[in-house]
């Protein structure tokens, strides 16, 4: 049997929110072991004078829990 911590991040982008979520998942696999599963959860934009300027991607992330 396992236990699996979950936890949210935002990963932002000025192309897409494939790629927020992508550079999410892959800065938080730097320094957290055994990621399993990542479920995008909200995408938004942020948006200055009437344009787009950046797609964020809300990303729950699982890995494997391991006490200290």
């Amino acid at each position: 049997m396992s236990v699996y911590k979950i936890i949210e991040i935002v990963g932002t982008s000025e192309h897409s929110w494939e790629e927020a979520a992508k550079l999410a998942v892959e800065t938080a696999s730097k320094s957290l072991k055994d990621l399993r599963v990542a479920e995008v959860t909200k995408c938004d934009m942020k948006i200055e004078d009437g344009k787009v300027k950046a797609y964020r991607a809300r990303v729950s992330v699982s890995f494997k829990y391991q006490p200290s």
